[in-house]
């Protein structure tokens, strides 16, 4: 999937949820929020502070709140993507532009923007490195290897570590280390080619 240049991009390569993207993007719009495109995606930023996004699915739209655990949502119409990995965002899902309530979407989104205002926040925690044993043993055998993986930056040290050491099978993290290692040489990061 090719990420949007723009924001009527983004809407027209989402023709079947338009309606919901038009409309929504029309009250995020009556707000000081600076729109602006992240992710091949449509966002709303406070100064800058990401406060909420909209995005298109196949059954559905929504918005997409960065801080939407500090809201009230005295309505329950909030939920995280990822109940296991989500921290601090929020998303409100619209199957179609009659489930959109202007006034009460102006009314999130406008408490969203007094929490960035106030500096609430959840700060990412910092991941920790911790090398798979196959990982070890390659670089302690490998000067070349050991050289290329230290010259990456930490985050792609991390998404090395965490995609070998996360297979349950000794085969598959073997065959994973295999694959990582042109990448490694390369002074490549695991997932690049998606940035």
């Amino acid at each position: 999937m090719q990420l949007a240049k723009s924001i009527e991009e983004y809407i027209e390569a989402h023709s079947e949820r338009s309606d919901e993207l038009v409309k929504l993007r029309e009250i995020l719009l009556r707000t000081e929020l600076t729109e602006t495109l992240k992710w091949g995606m449509p966002h709303y930023m406070y100064k800058t502070k990401l406060v909420v996004g909209i995005a298109a699915f196949k059954s559905y739209s929504g918005l997409w709140f960065h801080q939407g655990v500090f809201l009230a949502d005295h309505q329950r119409l909030l939920h995280k993507a990822q109940e296991e990995k989500t921290k601090g965002m929020r998303q409100w899902r619209f199957a179609s532009v009659n489930d959109i309530d202007e006034d009460l979407v102006h009314a999130y989104v406008l408490e969203s923007i007094e929490n960035a205002k106030e500096g609430k926040e959840i700060k990412p925690q910092k991941k920790e490195l911790n090398i798979p044993e196959e990982l070890d043993q390659a670089l302690r055998s490998d000067s070349p290897l050991n050289l290329a993986y230290n010259a990456l930056s930490r985050g792609k040290q991390i998404e090395y570590a965490e995609f070998i050491g996360t297979a349950k099978q000794d085969a598959t993290r073997i065959n994973r280390l295999r694959k990582s290692i042109p990448m490694i040489m390369n002074g490549s990061g695991l997932n690049d080619k998606y940035k």
